[in-house]
């Protein structure tokens, strides 16, 4: 931070998409490193500088470009200033031995970079980023904490390389980025009874906020810390940061006059914890009922045989919308009888309209290259059970 430049991180993740970002962010120095660590520069082109990139430089403090996913569109870009963001590490806490599995070019990925190197742990980085490899590592490394994904977890578990290789090093498991199952928490708690499993909470324009769940095998969690204030407004949170973004390169402010952010995730309340539901945009409406796609999720994970599962809504002219499954199977099983056992399994658990309407069983992964769920919106001829 000390050379007061705009930090850019891209992983080979985004290589394809690498250049319209590079125009977006404004990028003049191109530094590549290969896995032997040897280094090459590039000048990858005379793009000119965003108006809040060129005022911020006028500051004279160092920056941080991260870009959102552009699932829903065009991606924004982050502009961030780093010193407001390296204040929340000025507290010193435990150094743990740390496998980083959050790729650095995304806020989450940054974010632990940041917190292992400020209170001198050290950086244990996969080799590749199966479930395998990742088990593999942890046990060979002895990672002492492990910040994934809940779909990464559910993946070890599914796998067999939560019980392959001994994880007995680790002493606290952060999940966070999406929404987790019960089912796959309640799982991972069994498979590390020795860990803590805490749920994290942030978003690239907020920072990650300071979290502390009710208990390890409990989806409901405190947040907020110094630094950052929260408000539920008709069952939403709301999040004011001091380490808020400086603002988005190609997009209006999300913030209102007070400094507030919708986050657009539904929560439900109770006391100083929350539970988070899931991001609004993801509600399936069923004739005017919200559905939540983790709830039916955990549903399916807990119905046996059920190695991965993704719900989704799809339109109807009657009822809005209704419920959609992908699921992927341990072993084959007779399509016809799983059918009636997955809505037999579900309408015992869940109200009627939550069940699924149509079972696709898939072979496909469900995820992105960042292990978060990736939800159908519209899926073409599914092969249905």
């Amino acid at each position: 931070m000390c050379t007061r430049a705009i930090f850019v991180p891209f992983s080979e993740a985004v290589e394809p998409e690498m250049g319209p970002l590079m125009e977006l962010g404004g990028v003049q120095y191109l530094f590549r490193f290969d896995k032997d660590d040897a280094s090459s520069l590039e000048i990858p082109g005379e793009w000119p500088a965003p108006d809040l990139i060129r005022d911020f430089r006028s500051k004279g403090v160092s920056g941080l470009v991260v870009f959102t996913s552009g699932s829903t569109g065009k991606p924004k870009g982050i502009l961030h200033d780093c010193d407001r963001l390296a204040k929340k590490f000025s507290e010193v806490r435990k150094a743990y031995r740390t496998l980083v599995f959050l790729l650095f070019d995304h806020f989450g990925g940054f974010n632990t970079m940041l917190s292992v190197l400020s209170f001198g742990g050290t950086i244990v980085v996969p080799d590749g980023r199966t479930p395998q490899q990742v088990a593999r590592v942890v046990a060979e490394a002895r990672v002492e904490l492990l910040p994934v994904t809940p779909t990464l977890l559910n993946l070890m578990i599914a796998s067999g390389a939560g019980t392959e290789y001994d994880l007995s090093s680790v002493e606290l498991i952060t999940y966070g980025t999406e929404v987790m199952p019960e089912a796959t928490l309640k799982k991972v708690a069994a498979l590390a009874p020795d860990a803590r499993l805490q749920q994290t909470y942030g978003l690239s324009e907020l920072g990650v906020l300071r979290s502390r769940s009710e208990n390890s095998d409990s989806l409901w969690v405190k947040v907020g810390g110094a630094g950052f204030e929260t408000r539920v407004v008709d069952d939403i949170l709301y999040v004011r940061s001091e380490s808020a973004m400086i603002g988005y390169l190609n997009a209006p402010s999300p913030f209102d006059e007070e400094g507030w952010m919708c986050t657009g995730d539904r929560v439900e309340q109770r006391g100083e914890y929350l539970r988070i539901l899931g991001r609004e945009s993801e509600e399936i409406n069923v004739g005017g009922q919200k559905v939540f796609p983790a709830e039916v999720e955990t549903a399916l994970l807990e119905a046996g045989n059920i190695d991965d599962a993704t719900v989704y809504g799809e339109a109807h002219k009657l009822m809005g919308a209704v419920v959609m499954a992908r699921i992927k199977l341990h072993e084959p099983e007779d399509p016809t009888a799983l059918r009636a056992r997955l809505r037999k399994h579900c309408l015992a658990r869940l109200a009627p309209y939550k069940v699924p309407v149509r079972f696709q069983i898939t072979t496909d992964e469900q995820h992105s290259k960042r292990y978060k769920k990736q939800r159908p919106s519209a899926p073409t001829a599914p092969s249905e059970t």
